[in-house]
C-alpha cells in the first residue's frame, strides 16, 4: 500500500437523514450542513430525465465525451468545448489534476480553512501540503501569503471563490494581480463552486482570466445553484497547452448519460437560477442581521452559507445539537467553535433564527 494512503484518515461521510431521524425520533429533518439548494431543481430537469429513461436503452454505455452537454456549456460560458474537461462531480476533477500534474516531493499551495479535497488528494500523491492561513478577522484570503508560500517544488495552487467554509470572495482584479506574481510553470485553478451566488458584483467569474494566462484553470459544478448534487456533474475550463493532459487520464464513459442530460435541462433554464440566487440572497442578509444582532463573528458571505463563530467549541456543538433536535443539521468540526450554516429557504431561516435567539438569551456557557 502506499504510504501516503496509510497516513490519511478515512472520509466519513454524515449519517443519513433517514436513519438520523429513526435514531432521534424526528418527523422533520432538514439538512443544513452540506451545502445543497434548498429550492430544489429546476422542473425541466425532470421532464428531460423522464423523456430520455423512457425513450433509451440503459445497455449502452454512455457518450464518452458528453458531446450534446459539452455544447451547450461551451456556448454559455464562451468558451472553446476542447477546453473542457468533464467529471463526476468536482471531486473527480479535483483528482484527474492531482494526478496528472503532482508527484512525491512536489508542493501544493491552499488557503486555510478550505475545502478538504485539495490537500487530500496532494497527499494521496505524496505532496506536500502549504496552508496559508486566512484572515482571522474577516476570512479574507492572504493572496500575498500564498505568492510567497510558491517555492521551486510548488506545481498546484487551488483558490476556491467563494471559499468554502469561509464564503468569502476575491474580485477578479484582485485574482488579476495575483496572477501576475504566479511563476508560469505553476498552474492555478480556481474553484468557483459557488460563483453563481455572489451578487456584490456583476461579473464574479474569473474566466476572462483565461485569455491573459497560459497557467490558469477554472472550476465549475452543477451541485449547488443548479440543485444537481444527486446527479454529479462538475466541470474543467483549462488551456490547450494542458487539458489533453487531464483529458488523457480521464476514466471512458465517467459520466452516465441521465447526467448529462440533467445538466444540460438545469443549464437551459436560466430563469430557475436567477430565482435561486435572488431567494439565497435575501436569506442571508436576513441571518447576517440576525447574527449582528446577537454579536456573534461570522465572515460575510458571497456563497448560500455562512460561516459562524461561538465562544468555545462547547457552546458551538451546544447550538448545532439545539437545531439537531429542532430538525435542522447544521455543519460542524471544520473549525473548533465554528459553525456552517447552509442558507435554507425563509421559513426555515426564521425558525432557526428564533432558536438561536432564545438559546443565547438563555445561555449561560
Amino acid at each position: 500500500m502506499k504510504e501516503s494512503i496509510q497516513q490519511l484518515k478515512p472520509y466519513i461521510p454524515e449519517e443519513p437523514i433517514s436513519r438520523l431521524k429513526e435514531r432521534l425520533g424526528l418527523t422533520k429533518l432538514v439538512r443544513f450542513s452540506a451545502n445543497e439548494n434548498p429550492y430544489g431543481t429546476s422542473p425541466q430537469v425532470k421532464e428531460a430525465v423522464l423523456a430520455y429513461v423512457c425513450s433509451h436503452d440503459s445497455s449502452q454505455y454512455p457518450d464518452s465525451y458528453a458531446a450534446s452537454l459539452r455544447t451547450a456549456i461551451a456556448d454559455f460560458i464562451k468558451v472553446p468545448a476542447e477546453s473542457l474537461v468533464i467529471g463526476v462531480g468536482l471531486d473527480e476533477v479535483i483528482t484527474l489534476l492531482s494526478r496528472a500534474f503532482l508527484t512525491a516531493g512536489d508542493s501544493i499551495v491552499i488557503s486555510t480553512p478550505t475545502f478538504s479535497e485539495y490537500a487530500l488528494n496532494g497527499q494521496l500523491e505524496g505532496a506536500i501540503i502549504k496552508g496559508v492561513p486566512c484572515n482571522e478577522v474577516t476570512g479574507a484570503t492572504d493572496l500575498d501569503g500564498m505568492v510567497a508560500a510558491i517555492d521551486e517544488t510548488t506545481k498546484l495552487v487551488w483558490l476556491c471563490n467563494p471559499n468554502n467554509p469561509t464564503g468569502t470572495y476575491v474580485s477578479v482584479e484582485a485574482i488579476r494581480k495575483f496572477m501576475k506574481q504566479i511563476p508560469k510553470e505553476v498552474l492555478v485553478l480556481i474553484d468557483e463552486a459557488y460563483i453563481e451566488f455572489v451578487t456584490s458584483v456583476e461579473a464574479p467569474s474569473a474566466l476572462p482570466l483565461l485569455a491573459e494566462f497560459e497557467n490558469i484553470g477554472i472550476m465549475r459544478t452543477f451541485s449547488k445553484a443548479y440543485g444537481l448534487a444527486n446527479y454529479r456533474v462538475g466541470y474543467l475550463v483549462l488551456g490547450q497547452g494542458l487539458v489533453n493532459y487531464v483529458q488523457t487520464i480521464r476514466l471512458p464513459y465517467n459520466l452516465n448519460s441521465v447526467s448529462q442530460v440533467a445538466a444540460e435541462a438545469a443549464l437551459g433554464d436560466q430563469a430557475f437560477i436567477r430565482h435561486v440566487v435572488a431567494a439565497n440572497a435575501v436569506a442571508r442578509d436576513s441571518w447576517e442581521a440576525c447574527l449582528m444582532q446577537w454579536g456573534l463573528h461570522y465572515y460575510a458571505s458571497e456563497a448560500n452559507f455562512l460561516f459562524v463563530e461561538f465562544k468555545s467549541p462547547e457552546e458551538a456543538k451546544a447550538v448545532a445539537d439545539m437545531w439537531l433536535r429542532a430538525g435542522y443539521q447544521v455543519r460542524m468540526g471544520l473549525r473548533p467553535q465554528w459553525l456552517r450554516i447552509t442558507i435554507g429557504q425563509a421559513e426555515d431561516c426564521k425558525a432557526m433564527q428564533q432558536l438561536l435567539g432564545q438559546f443565547l438569551g438563555t445561555c449561560t456557557m
